[in-house]
């Protein structure tokens, strides 16, 4: 059980304890994790910063990083040029848009990238990585492929699919990207399970697993749980949590089965 807890808006020690009573009542149980210790602790991400900085420095000196000072919304008008069209955008056709995870990143589109004679002289010098965001620069026009346990043969181009992604947040925060990566090697997993939305992330991981020299885990993606327009069970569709379920009589054998009552 790892608590992964670095979006401070998210995260609060309440939804740690929901979490953990949830999985708990669904007879899931772990052998290690917070409270019970175990080989590879801290398990809770905020604790393992030292982790992530040493996995950024490793980056910055092999030449993958550069540091972006572009806001969001610098972002958004340069990504809203007159020629994208509405049905394209700058990821290349949108055939699920419900697929796309809520933290998705853009194409980056070059705004910050520095030439490749600047990148050394630019990084020389610095040794923390605050005050900006800093994205890896992804290798143009490489396809990144993988056998993914459940849904066969995956491809990303780079550069088309995904663009140059942050890999720490001028707030002081290690991405999601980085944290797993890191976490997954120093933790040994063998094994990676999680949803179909995040297919794109795992090509983008596997730049980073390979920059580090870290060991690629095998993929499993699962299908999603959608509900009866099409849509994954999301807070801003006002999905049913598993706590209201629980709260409305739901029996454990019902939610692990999928097959809910109607007036659930």
């Amino acid at each position: 059980m790892r608590i992964e807890d670095l979006d401070p808006e998210r995260s609060r020690q309440a939804y740690v304890e929901g979490a953990m009573e949830d999985l708990r009542w669904l007879g899931i149980r772990w052998q290690e994790g917070p409270k019970l210790g175990g080989s590879y602790a801290p398990y809770v991400q905020s604790e393992r910063r030292a982790s992530y900085l040493n996995a950024w420095r490793k980056l910055l000196w092999g030449g993958y990083l550069f540091p972006c000072r572009c806001s969001r919304k610098d972002l958004e008008a340069a990504l809203s040029a007159p020629h994208e069209s509405a049905s394209t955008g700058v990821n290349g056709p949108q055939n699920n848009k419900e697929l796309e995870p809520l933290d998705d990143e853009p194409v980056y589109p070059g705004s910050c990238r520095p030439g490749a004679s600047r990148s050394d002289s630019l990084m020389s010098g610095i040794d923390e990585p605050e005050g900006f965001n800093w994205r890896f620069r992804v290798p143009d026009g490489e396809a990144i492929e993988f056998h993914d346990e459940n849904l066969g043969p995956q491809r990303f181009v780079a550069g088309r699919d995904f663009g140059d992604f942050v890999v720490w947040r001028r707030d002081g925060s290690p991405s999601y990207q980085l944290a797993c990566v890191a976490d997954d090697a120093a933790m040994k997993i063998t094994e990676v399970v999680r949803g179909e939305d995040l297919l794109k992330s795992t090509a983008r991981q596997i730049l980073l697993y390979r920059a580090l020299g870290f060991e690629n885990p095998r993929w499993f993606h699962c299908r999603l749980v959608v509900d009866a327009n099409g849509h994954r069970l999301a807070k801003r569709h006002d999905a049913l949590s598993l706590r209201i379920l629980r709260q409305r009589g739901v029996s454990r054998a019902e939610i692990l089965s999928g097959e809910l009552p109607r007036e659930a």
